[in-house]
């Protein structure tokens, strides 16, 4: 899959300030800009980091990985850097903000996330066993590499 540089620009300044949130939350148990204090978040997470890229400016933005913890069980399940994330469990998550896909994907550790994902070669469906956010350290490089 191609993509031009305009998107990857949009897609590294926004993937760079809303990942560092979730990546927050993911790793630290800390409570992300954005999310309430008295909000219970299921701690069933599975390892990756999400980007949003458009084409063109005022475009439908589309949800990429933008990091695929080494570890964790999506690396294992085949979701890689670059995947367009496309349905969870099903549903579609055009038109959804970052905060509901981030509510889509995270669940009860031990249960299963269905991903639909578009690569180069087309698109596929991936099952993912969730995992308690605990059990996954962050990586020493988490930022500027493809794979980990």
């Amino acid at each position: 899959m191609k993509i031009s540089s305009f998107p990857i620009v949009v897609a590294l300044t926004v993937g760079l300030l809303i990942t560092g949130s979730a990546m927050a939350e993911e790793y630290t148990g800390q409570t992300p800009y954005g999310h309430k204090e008295d909000t219970k978040r299921p701690n069933g997470v599975i390892g990756i980091s999400l980007h949003i890229g458009a084409e063109h400016i005022g475009e439908p933005a589309e949800l990429y990985v933008g990091m695929v913890h080494p570890e964790g069980p999506a690396y294992k399940a085949g979701l890689r850097h670059g995947d367009e994330v496309k349905s969870i469990d099903r549903t579609s998550v055009k038109g959804k903000n970052y905060e509901q896909v981030v509510n889509m994907i995270r669940g009860e550790a031990g249960t299963v996330v269905k991903m639909e994902v578009k690569d180069e070669k087309g698109i596929r469906e991936l099952s993912v066993e969730r995992v308690a956010s605990d059990k996954l350290k962050r990586p020493a490089e988490s930022h500027g590499k493809s794979e980990y």
